[in-house]
């Protein structure tokens, strides 16, 4: 079955309450949200957030299905798309049953569908998580096997959440990045922006066309 490409325009929240896995579809799904949001993992606690900062910004606060720390979501700095794959998928299934090697089969293509839009020294983080300081409290701040880096700066964050149905992927690509914009809504402690590694970032263009790149490149598997 060939890969669909989505695109929802809508809350952060909204969208990561849809059950993508209950469609057995392969798909990717951009989300473009309407409105700024801090999404945190599966495992955090609402308690890490500062609740006025983010009212004050006009922030909504969600929790994604998958684990991880916080993102940022900002339709003017960054590109959010799910990849949706069913258990039985014949591409998916040599990897479907290990969550790390799950990871590097998805970074693997992701990698080559921006190889595709001319983004060079692109590799995958093939080793351990490499969990700096704040990683547990912020997406970015860390590399998990399988994430995308640009020049040996992590570029694409990924996170996975599994069912008897198959994986849903979460992804995001930075068109800018801004730190301070993600620290200010957390609660201490909480790092300064120098204590936080540096993010690799494409153009926009490039981030917009990734969905339907890597729907073409998985369609070739």
């Amino acid at each position: 079955m060939p890969f669909r490409c989505d695109v929802f325009s809508e809350s952060a929240g909204r969208f990561h309450g849809r059950d993508l896995l209950a469609d057995p579809t392969p798909r990717v799904v951009e989300c473009r949200s309407t409105a700024p949001a801090l999404v945190l993992g599966s495992g955090q606690r609402f308690d890490a957030v500062d609740a006025d900062a983010c009212e004050r910004g006009g922030v909504d606060v969600v929790r994604r299905r998958s684990g991880g720390g916080a993102v940022h979501v900002a339709s003017d700095t960054m590109v959010w798309f799910d990849v949706v794959v069913p258990a039985d998928d014949p591409r998916f299934v040599p990897v479907a049953s290990d969550v790390t090697r799950s990871m590097r089969w998805l970074g693997d293509n992701v990698a080559t569908a921006l190889t595709t839009l001319g983004v060079d020294d692109v590799g995958v983080h093939d080793g351990p998580m490499d969990c700096a300081e704040w990683c547990r409290l912020i997406c970015f701040a860390g590399i998990a096997p399988g994430e995308i880096v640009l020049g040996g700066t992590k570029l694409v964050g990924i996170s996975q959440r599994r069912t008897r149905s198959g994986a849903r992927f979460q992804c995001a690509v930075h068109t800018r990045w801004s730190p301070a914009s993600t620290i200010e809504l957390l609660r201490t402690p909480r790092p300064a922006v120098e204590e936080l590694r540096d993010v690799a970032t494409v153009d926009v263009s490039v981030a917009r066309a990734l969905p339907a790149a890597l729907v073409a490149v998985l369609d070739a598997l």
